[in-house]
């Protein structure tokens, strides 16, 4: 069971994004270089977080700005961006329904329900994880990697 690395990307894109709003002019060959990404990978990330409404960027010039508040994006409408099967995918069944064994021909049955209720917690942990709370760890991690000022 594995969410795919485009999550991380695009949570990184959009941590990015918000850090340099004001700044900088965020384009896909910044967030390359911040990300160790290939451009390519990074245009199709924030593509999908475009197609989502999440950015917003600028025609020619480029310049990638979030359309809502970091409050107001969870980690699942990023997820969700990228990954749009993404949960149902989450975990595999093996085909083996055309086998004779009663256990293969009911085992998608038994699993289906089970399985279901591991996605759904997984979409409702992931909507309860606003990028803000993500933007607060990163600032407090950033503020206890700096050197204490001496006075």
């Amino acid at each position: 069971m594995q969410i795919s690395r485009k999550c991380s990307i695009a949570v990184h894109c959009l941590l990015f994004i918000h850090e340099a709003a004001g700044k900088a002019r965020v384009t896909s060959a910044l967030l390359a270089q911040s990300t160790g990404c290939n451009p390519v990978v990074i245009r199709t990330v924030l593509s999908a977080l475009k197609k989502a409404g999440l950015i917003q960027i600028a025609r020619g010039t480029g310049g990638a700005k979030l359309c809502r508040a970091p409050a107001d994006i969870t980690l699942y409408d990023i997820y969700h961006a990228v990954e749009p099967d993404g949960l149902s995918d989450l975990i595999g069944i093996h085909p083996c329904e055309g086998r004779p064994c009663p256990v293969a021909q009911n085992i998608r049955g038994v699993l289906e329900g089970p399985y279901h209720q591991i996605e759904e917690a997984v979409r409702r942990t992931m909507e309860g994880i606003p990028l803000s709370s993500m933007v607060e760890t990163f600032h407090k991690r950033l503020a206890g990697a700096q050197p204490a000022v001496s006075g």
